[in-house]
């Protein structure tokens, strides 16, 4: 009522305010009123009689003690649309967490937020807010983290970037690489905010009305520490743009399907997927996605934009393809392919396909890539089918250029073929003589399975992983654990939908065993591995081969937290970036090789011995493909802080042909000289890693500004720093 807020304006002294936002105020202090009197002032056994669910402007926030899809059903949202959706999948650790008050998101006024991690000065925090009028009702660091944004964003009006270095502060060697001007700038907010700014480990993702400015954000911060996930990935499609955040590549993926399944114009895959790291000069650690006059963008905490390659496109799947009537239709005629030699070897084929998706339009490649599907399952000739898969999956894992379309495209046309192959495969109860090589389980038919040792020594298992539940005693990754103990050792895994602990609990000695993993793989892959071999033909998750014994890891995309932590050996190579804390804890000798970079904390307390005897090392590339699918060098080959801190044993090899590295970096490292022995060492290596992903020995990583270099004026060796007490031994010995 305009009587009740003039005399809320004359009380509050808001008359220099703007009507809205005094409207926004009194909206605000009333809702703290309600739920100090019938929540909070209850006690922590008391009856929660109510409590404001939401009061922001174009802005609804839903909570339930359960699961975010039991939101939808409870509140009647299926049909509901909006711009931005966030939720929370997961039960709170702190506040009333039995009670749908404590459920995340939290909202100030125009934003919710949803929080994973926790912060230890909660109660420090709590005293800033509370010195500044506003008092936390909830008892949870995740009411806390909207309060303070709230504080900053509607009270001191900060632009988003001060808002954000606020809460997750710029520091050390980043903080030295900022521009002088906003060193001045960050300092000043720092030594401002500092005691309220929440010390992590959390990521936040906010959803953000902006109504005086009319747009919508979706935010995601993360903090220095680092210890979280948190992965972003865009679509630039002419008809959708979209822009998602979650703790997982696979919550992402899981989305997309979802959306590509309900109506086509929706990409099955991102068009470019990527982590932050927490304070980072290049980009802030914090990313945006605003809509504004119905166009999406995507920009980082200093406002650049985040875009993808421009001049291609999707391909359209609204519309149907035909397959073809004969093999010769989709591979350009008899000689190009039916009866040439591109059936009898995978890479030709793979070569054939590639300058394909380079030359045809959309339609002519998905009716190719449908026609070879097609012949894998129709054929009796096992060879065929076999290197038509190897083919494909090339054509999936590999980096090359593809023109006027969107990789993502090219991918998702790939995904569909194979899955149509897989599909078909007959189930392993028959056992028929044409059955072939391949046998199929999957979940629909777990009841009536009877699973049988394989007949022959080249036997494959192909397992749907769809529908199998993410963990336990049903899940398929105990499953290939049960086949394994009747004699299988050849396993294909399609589908995958973020099911934790593949290739786990195999046993000693599995030396022999081979998983390819296709879809979207989850946490702990190939965890306490012993002598198995494991190829993820897209990105892994986080905590992929704990406590690795011996065997191999090949992840053909990026890897997530803790990679190979604790790892007592094995061999790993990555095709793309690790995110936080790589091979922490790592011991005995595994031998690690990534063609990209890491975000920080690699090696830390790495104890894996000296290399040039029988120890583990790690080789960082720095590399990452252009539009083109060429290598190129990344900014810098290493951009964290903390690079082999408190290793006490193996080797780091970094391609860092502009010594980018500085000392600064090392935290318990030091710079040494690349010795031939060094190199004879991660040669073969290199050697595998250029067979595995195409990156050349020759013209990629000793080609330096298109001149070709020795191994040691490109790779630089970090060992540790010996400390006195060694070095006095040393001597003794001497």
């Amino acid at each position: 009522k305009e009587a009740v807020l003039d005399e809320f304006v004359r009380e509050k002294r808001l008359e220099g305010l703007d009507r809205r936002r005094a409207e926004d105020e009194f909206v605000y202090q009333n809702s703290f009123k309600i739920n100090t009197k019938f929540y909070a002032a209850l006690g922590s056994l008391g009856e929660k009689r109510a409590f404001v669910l939401s009061h922001g402007r174009n802005l609804m926030i839903f909570k339930i003690v359960g699961y975010a899809e039991e939101i939808v059903r409870y509140y009647k949202l299926e049909d509901f649309r909006a711009h931005i959706w966030i939720a929370h999948q997961r039960y709170p650790t702190k506040g009333r967490v039995w009670h749908p008050g404590g459920a995340h998101p939290f909202s100030g006024m125009h934003e919710a937020l949803v929080h994973n991690g926790d912060f230890a000065n909660y109660h420090s925090v709590v005293e800033y807010l509370e010195q500044r009028g506003r008092r936390p009702l909830f008892l949870t660091d995740t009411e806390v983290s909207v309060l303070l944004f709230d504080l900053l964003n509607r009270e001191y009006g900060y632009p988003l970037e001060y808002i954000i270095e606020a809460m997750a502060p710029t520091t050390e060697l980043d903080f030295d690489r900022l521009p002088a001007e906003k060193q001045r700038t960050y300092h000043a907010v720092q030594t401002t905010h500092i005691h309220g700014s929440p010390d992590g480990p959390w990521f936040f993702i906010i959803a953000r009305n902006e109504p005086y400015e009319d747009y919508f954000q979706l935010i995601g911060i993360t903090d220095t520490a680092m210890l979280r996930p948190q992965v972003f990935a865009l679509v630039e499609a002419e008809e959708v743009q979209i822009g998602l955040i979650a703790s997982e590549k696979q919550a992402i993926d899981a989305t997309l399907k979802s959306l590509a399944d309900e109506d086509k114009r929706f990409p099955a895959v991102a068009d470019k997927y990527w982590n932050a790291r927490g304070g980072s000069y290049t980009d802030g650690g914090a990313f945006i996605f605003t809509i504004k006059n119905g166009e999406l963008e995507c920009t980082n905490k200093f406002g650049e934009v985040v875009k993808t390659p421009e001049g291609q496109r999707h391909c359209d799947f609204t519309k149907p393809v035909s397959p073809p009537s004969q093999l010769q239709d989709a591979c350009g005629g008899q000689d190009a392919c039916g009866g040439g030699e591109k059936l009898k070897n995978p890479l030709k084929l793979f070569e054939f396909l590639k300058n394909g998706v380079k030359e045809w339009d959309c339609n002519k490649l998905r009716r190719t890539v449908a026609g070879l599907a097609e012949f894998a399952v129709a054929t009796r000739d096992e060879r065929s089918k076999a290197v038509v898969i190897e083919g494909l999956t090339l054509l999936n894992d590999r980096r090359y250029e593809t023109g006027d379309k969107k990789r993502s495209s090219v991918l998702q046309i790939v995904n569909e073929a194979l899955c149509r192959i897989f599909d078909a495969t007959p189930a392993v109860e028959e056992r028929s003589a044409g059955a072939g090589s391949y046998h199929l389980v999957r979940w629909s038919n777990r009841d009536r399975l009877r699973l049988r040792p394989p007949e022959r020594e080249d036997d494959i298992l192909v397992v749907n992983a769809a529908g199998f539940p993410p963990e336990g005693a049903e899940s398929d990754a105990r499953l290939l654990v049960k086949a394994y103990k009747q004699g299988w050792k050849k396993f294909v895994v399609y589908n995958a939908q973020g099911q934790r602990f593949c290739g786990s609990g195999l046993g000693p000695g599995t030396a022999g065993v081979r998983i390819d993993v296709y879809g979207s793989s989850g946490d702990y892959l190939g965890s306490s591995m012993d002598g198995a071999e494991i190829y993820v033909h897209g990105s892994g998750q986080d905590q992929l081969g704990q406590i690795l014994k011996s065997g191999k890891l090949v992840v053909f995309g990026d890897v997530g937290q803790t990679f190979l932590y604790g790892a007592k050996g094995g061999e790993a190579f990555v095709q793309g970036n690790a995110a936080g804390r790589p091979l922490i804890n790592a011991v005995g000798k595994p031998r690690v090789v990534i063609n990209g970079t890491c975000l920080d904390y690699l090696a830390e307390s790495f104890m894996a011995g000296d290399p040039l005897n029988g120890g583990g090392f790690v080789v960082v590339n720095g590399l990452e493909p252009d539009e083109n699918g060429r290598f190129k060098e990344q900014e810098t080959p290493y951009p964290g802080s903390n690079l082999f801190s408190l290793a006490s044993g193996g080797a780091i090899y970094v391609r860092d042909p502009h010594c980018k590295l500085v000392e600064e970096q090392l935290n318990g490292g030091e710079f040494a000289v690349l010795t031939p022995e060094d190199w004879e060492l991660i040669l073969p290596y290199l050697k595998e890693n250029e067979r595995l992903f195409g990156v050349s020995v020759e013209n990629d990583l000793l080609v330096v500004d298109g001149a070709r270099r020795t191994p040691q004026e490109v790779f630089r060796k970090v060992r540790p720093v010996k400390t006195a007490v060694l070095v006095e031994c040393e001597k003794a010995e001497d």
